[in-house]
């Protein structure tokens, strides 16, 4: 009787659920054939050709960060090599025209695009920000990122789809609805083994909140969110048909969650060493005042905090009269109101720390004003644990500054290496390590300091626009075909 009942209810709940997947795949397929049909009657250009579509997926392109400035040599190189392209960038920047954004990539980047981009405005550009799910940020913010791609989707179907910047949930929307050939450009993948290590040796840093470090429940309930997390991830870039990475780091850990090493490629992020290698380097003059710089947008895993810590910890520490004054200036990108109360917060953090005085902050400033800190800076400082790659720590080396990056990710293994047997500039890691280090660039003579300075500006070529253009058009070729 049992299992007469059971028959009786589970035959009915398998053929219901058959014909609902069966009306699924039906629609998902009407919506693809849909969506084909729209491509296919979109203008051709002059020659009576439709242009190649080649569509970027760049929510904050405005912004002044590393990230941008990959999107726009990335445009510019297709625009250099294909005749016959057309270039999209989906962006939620409505506070902008597109003239307006393509002018401050110049002013900010030196970048000079050779042709019009189309710019696809996005309305839902909310539903990717973090402050929108206080918890289950990354879950929330990769299923907003595919509404914000359908949406994207809708407005413009690309022959050719490249998520450059690290939405990754999009890729499958693009690929199976959209017919799109599909890569991506990582610049720091959205889990990590390096996350889930914080989380199980229960750690509190900006993204493990203490409350949940104290927990266990709560820690061993998050570490099987973030597994969950991790296997989805994998899931949906494997669905890549090209994938570039940034630096060494970065490829380690994609090529462990995703597993597409076939189709995996290093693509250093192009940095305008040249803008920076005509500044002159010479022996310092002595003079009354040292500047350290550091170059980062205002974001929490950037750690300035630490750079105001580890400055008021070399000022304390520093016998009055010793050395010249010193003057710690922090140059970034504010993206939006929550990094400009960051800012805010470090201001008072300034305060507290007794070094208002000796802190200069400069926010969103043009390049040229960018490039005449770095040429009067001493040190160039930097501090984000497993940063992916630091195209700020390579500017600084170019600009002929003494680096002192964080001892970990792409500072560690693919920029502050040795060059041909020569240090090329020094990490840290915590407070003490890093005014314990400044004070030992300080305490230097100018010349051994001229060494470094010049054997960190010969180690910087292979990061070059040029470096960046050969690898980034090798990468994409089987996009093209």
């Amino acid at each position: 009787a049992c299992f007469r009942l059971l028959c009786s209810l589970l035959l009915p709940a398998l053929f219901l659920s058959g014909i609902l997947c069966i009306c699924l795949v039906v629609l998902l397929w009407g919506v693809r054939l849909w969506i084909q049909r729209k491509k296919q009657l979109s203008s051709a250009g002059r020659d009576g050709k439709r242009p190649l579509l080649v569509a970027f997926f760049h929510p904050y392109c405005n912004a002044g960060g590393g990230g941008e400035r990959v999107l726009w040599c990335a445009i510019r190189t297709l625009q250099k090599k294909y005749r016959n392209v057309t270039c999209v960038v989906y962006t939620g920047d409505k506070d902008a025209t597109g003239e307006e954004i393509v002018e401050g990539a110049f002013r900010r980047f030196n970048i000079k695009l050779i042709h019009p981009v189309k710019f696809v405005f996005l309305e839902k550009r909310f539903l990717v920000e973090a402050s929108l799910y206080p918890h289950f940020t990354l879950l929330g913010q990769s299923l907003g990122s595919v509404f914000l791609g359908w949406e994207a989707l809708l407005k413009c179907a690309p022959d050719i789809y490249i998520d450059s910047m690290g939405y990754a949930f999009t890729i499958p929307l693009f690929k199976y609805l959209g017919g799109c050939r599909v890569g991506c450009y990582v610049h720091y993948p959205t889990i990590s083994t390096d996350m889930l290590s914080v989380v199980r040796n229960q750690d509190t840093r900006f993204n493990n909140a203490a409350f949940i470090t104290s927990s266990p429940l709560f820690s061993k309930f998050k570490l099987v969110y973030y597994y969950f997390f991790a296997f989805m991830y994998g899931l949906v870039g494997s669905c890549s048909d090209v994938v570039m990475v940034n630096s060494s780091w970065t490829l380690n850990h994609i090529l462990s969650l995703w597993r597409a090493g076939a189709c995996t490629s290093v693509v250093y992020p192009p940095c305008d060493v040249q803008a920076f290698l005509d500044i002159p380097l010479e022996v310092e003059k002595s003079t009354s005042e040292y500047s350290i710089v550091s170059v980062s947008q205002f974001r929490p895993e950037k750690d300035h905090p630490l750079q105001i810590r580890a400055f008021a910890k070399l000022l304390k520490e520093k016998r009055v009269g010793q050395q010249p004054s010193l003057k710690l200036i922090l140059i970034g990108g504010c993206r939006n109101q929550q990094d400009e109360e960051r800012v805010n917060d470090l201001k008072r953090l300034c305060e507290e720390l007794g070094v208002s005085d000796d802190v200069v902050f400069r926010i969103n400033i043009p390049f040229e004003e960018l490039k005449r800190h770095l040429a009067e800076a001493t040190i160039g400082l930097h501090t984000m644990w497993n940063e992916h790659f630091g195209i700020g720590v390579v500017e600084c080396m170019a600009a002929g500054t003494v680096i002192l990056a964080h001892n970990s990710g792409g500072p560690k293994l693919d920029i502050v290496v040795p060059h041909e047997g020569r240090v090329t500039g020094f990490l840290a890691e915590d407070e003490d390590s890093y005014a314990e280090t400044m004070a030992f660039i300080f305490s230097l003579s100018p010349e051994k300091r001229l060494e470094v300075r010049e054997n960190a500006r010969r180690s910087v070529h292979r990061f070059s626009d040029q470096h960046f253009e050969d690898t980034f058009l090798l990468s994409v070729e089987p996009l093209f075909k």
